[in-house]
């Protein structure tokens, strides 16, 4: 793969911003605003030693890199309505991909729309609100008209090559089970590198006048599909499935496992298993060169100076934890946390920062980088604060939520509510009535010990705590005193 020169060229233009101050800019900043479906944190930057990513690790070394940011809720269409409209899914009743945003709030703002009508040109290329079938590439889902001056669909030969995919749960479709393909071809035959191709295209038309520039990657999403170079990128013995402690589903509740994934591993053998992650790891790496692209073409055309650059993913996701838990849709920390790296040109602070915060912190965080006006509406807060300075104080909790359909495990829908602090997560089902969890991320990161099965006095307060805390955060209240469980 071809390496950028990005991270030195943006080294100097920090410091001649710092000399010099933002004003040196001429003219508006842009904002290339990068959504990844489907991608946990695997990548190098967040301390994955397996993943091979260095374009995104670049980028976060330059920016600020949020270790601990947490989505609204761990599935396509819900978390991409909340990042766009500023709003929590309780707000926009969008808890599946069944649902437009519009439909419950017709004349919302969403975060793009803030920029046209701060004059910028606004476009999307590839998957930003969500597409109805992951699989039916170049069609265009739940898009939001409005929010876009200009949409690209690009549709490339994985989308042609389906027949070859090899689908281990052939009951499923592709786009929902463990399916993967070492592909011929380059990746720019991919729909993903056609995605990379037509921004640039935008980026080099529009150079002279300030620009909102959605891209949205497709992969890894299922089907995992990638150029076989990079399939050899990791060899089958640089895998293990994940470790989870003898009986860890004993103190589980049922509603926390997806209904889509209520079986460990989908019953599927171990070489099967580590092919998925093999395939998974191939699509992380390919979706890094296409940003490497990106970067590049910054630096080629000139604006790198004069770009905001938004690097996210809708969600987490699971490959294996807790003895056989994949894709998405629950409130473990696989699933709720997800990659966020912003740089923001002629800001000081640079690296990781280990905040809590939220995606709906977003919205405000890149309009108030752009100096762009912000609806006062919005459920979060601009992270300006801690991109100048990753380390200042900031007293942040998170919310994930995500709703079950009733089934043979489950008498009827059950949504789940979870909050995270510093130290805690706390999650409820059903209010509580079908289970409660509580993980001390201090002496178990991995959240093995659900301390709210036979919970001791300080186990029991800070459960109560965090419960008061979390009714209150999803009906949108702010406590007026509030207590930090942690320090219990």
């Amino acid at each position: 793969m071809k390496p950028v020169r990005f991270a030195l060229l943006l080294l100097f233009a920090l410091g001649v911003l710092q000399l010099h101050g933002p004003q040196a800019q001429a003219g508006k900043p842009n904002v290339l605003f990068i959504a990844v479906d489907d991608l946990a944190c695997t990548l190098g930057c967040y301390g994955d030693v397996v993943a091979k990513t260095p374009n995104i690790d670049r980028l976060a070394a330059v920016g600020t890199c949020f270790r601990r940011a947490y989505n609204q809720l761990p599935l396509c269409n819900p978390t991409r309505a909340s990042v766009m409209t500023g709003l929590r899914p309780d707000q926009i009743k969008v808890y599946d991909l069944d649902r437009h945003f519009r439909d419950e709030v017709p004349d919302v703002v969403t975060l793009s729309q803030a920029f046209q009508k701060a004059g910028y040109f606004t476009a999307r290329v590839g998957k930003i609100y969500h597409y109805n079938v992951p699989a039916a590439i170049g069609t265009d889902g739940f898009d939001d008209p409005p929010s876009w001056d200009r949409t690209v669909n690009p549709k490339g030969r994985d989308k042609a090559d389906e027949a070859l995919i090899f689908n281990a749960e052939p009951h499923r479709k592709i786009s929902a089970s463990l399916s993967w393909l070492a592909a011929d071809g380059t990746a720019e035959q991919q729909t993903d590198g056609m995605i990379a191709t037509e921004a640039i295209k935008i980026m080099r038309e529009k150079k002279d006048e300030p620009f909102f520039l959605g891209v949205g990657f497709f992969r890894p999403h299922t089907p995992y599909v990638a150029p076989k170079e990079f399939f050899e990128m990791y060899p089958l013995e640089s895998f293990r499935l994940p470790y989870a402690p003898e009986n860890d589903r004993d103190d589980i509740p049922a509603a926390a496992f997806a209904h889509n994934c209520p079986v460990p591993n989908y019953g599927l053998d171990e070489p099967t298993l580590l092919k998925a992650t093999q395939a998974y790891y191939a699509c992380v790496s390919m979706v890094d060169a296409q940003i490497g692209r990106l970067l590049s073409a910054l630096d080629e055309i000139g604006i790198a100076e004069n770009t905001i650059v938004v690097f996210w993913s809708d969600h987490g996701y699971h490959l294996g934890e807790h003895d056989g838990i994949w894709q998405k849709r629950t409130l473990f920390e696989q699933a709720s946390r997800a990659p966020l790296v912003i740089y923001a040109p002629g800001m000081k602070g640079q690296g990781a920062c280990d905040r809590i915060v939220e995606f709906v912190d977003i919205y405000p965080t890149v309009t108030d980088l752009a100096g762009v006006d912000t609806p006062d509406h919005l459920a979060g807060r601009s992270l300006r604060r801690l991109i100048e300075n990753p380390h200042a104080p900031w007293e942040g909790q998170a919310i994930t939520q995500v709703l079950r359909p009733a089934d043979d495990r489950l008498a009827e829908m059950v949504m789940g509510c979870s909050i995270r602090t510093d130290r805690y997560r706390y999650t409820e089902w059903g209010d509580g009535k079908y289970g409660v969890e509580l993980y001390d991320h201090h002496s178990d990161p991995n959240e093995f010990n659900n301390l709210a099965q036979d919970p001791d006095e300080r186990a029991q307060a800070v459960m109560a705590t965090l419960r008061s805390q979390l009714k209150m955060k999803v009906s949108g209240k702010t406590p007026t005193v509030p207590v930090n469980p942690d320090r219990l």
